[in-house]
């Protein structure tokens, strides 16, 4: 039986968009990105480097609309297995939603296997919560915060805006957008990236964001290539029916021809035709946050 969550290196360094550059690394790559993506609207770096908490990996950046704010934001949390990712190789996707008219946080968080669950997520509520003590600073809104993420990333933006252990009842996030997340991943592969992320748990439930699916949560956009065959569709399906069957709002988009990698390179200038994942994220945020 297969868990929905599957890492396959042909689909995380090359994915079914082809990356800029055959034979280059996956950083080379989303490095390449950036280099011709920074023309996307009238957007700034406002912070580098700024950290968080005590840990190297505990650390963020911050993008902006060059307009003057408050804007509302976005905490963006790129994927990666929970074992790799940087946050300076997605300032792409900082700035696709920059130019969408948010402020945009991009943490780095602790990684698998040095540190396993829950401790990535414990990093996403710190970031959250950095946000809304210190965003106006940079223009944002803190009374206007959501939450997105891609692949690993998106179970860490759900987990927060679900699951209330991270952010208490008086939790800033107003809303979620997932890419392809793992939501409802059980059972796990044996020596897979799930299984050495949360494995060592006995209870293995308290790690799936449909687990959360209650009244009262946060509006949320789930966004699913259907060529995925590394988080596979019916983690959004059954994350959105199981919200809906609560009274929570669950939309989905799923998209024909869009792989794993595919949906989060869809927010770039160059493979935006692709399919419309940014102006299905910037209009649902628009309405909700």
């Amino acid at each position: 039986m297969r868990s929905g969550f599957r890492v396959s290196r042909r689909a995380v360094f090359l994915g079914a968009a082809a990356l800029p550059l055959a034979g280059c690394t996956r950083f080379e790559a989303l490095n390449g990105l950036n280099a011709v993506t920074p023309g996307d609207g009238d957007t700034r770096q406002t912070g580098r480097d700024i950290f968080f908490g005590g840990d190297p990996r505990q650390a963020l950046d911050v993008y902006a609309p060059e307009a003057a704010g408050p804007h509302p934001v976005v905490v963006f949390f790129y994927g990666g297995s929970w074992a790799s990712g940087r946050r300076q190789d997605y300032g792409f996707a900082a700035r696709a939603l920059a130019s969408r008219g948010y402020v945009v946080v991009v943490p780095d968080y602790r990684l698998v296997p040095a540190h396993a669950f829950p401790e990535f997520v414990e990093d996403g509520a710190a970031a959250v919560r950095w946000a809304a003590a210190n965003i106006g600073q940079h223009g944002g809104d803190p009374a206007r915060i959501a939450v997105m993420g891609h692949s690993a990333g998106g179970h860490i933006a759900l987990m927060l805006a679900l699951d209330r252990r991270w952010l208490g009842d008086a939790s800033p996030i107003k809303a979620a957008v997932g890419l392809a997340g793992p939501y409802d991943f059980l059972p796990f592969e044996p020596n897979g990236a799930a299984d050495r992320a949360f494995g060592h748990l006995r209870d293995l439930k308290t790690t799936q964001p449909i687990s959360f699916a209650g009244p009262g949560r946060p509006p949320v956009l789930l966004l699913q290539g259907l060529d995925d065959d590394t988080v596979l569709p019916h983690n959004a399906r059954n994350l959105a029916a199981a919200l809906q069957a609560a009274g929570s709002v669950a939309e989905t988009r799923f998209y024909d021809g869009l792989g794993h990698v595919g949906i989060v390179l869809a927010l770039s200038k160059p493979f935006r035709g692709r399919a419309p994942v940014l102006a299905d994220a910037a209009a649902f945020l628009a309405a909700r946050v």
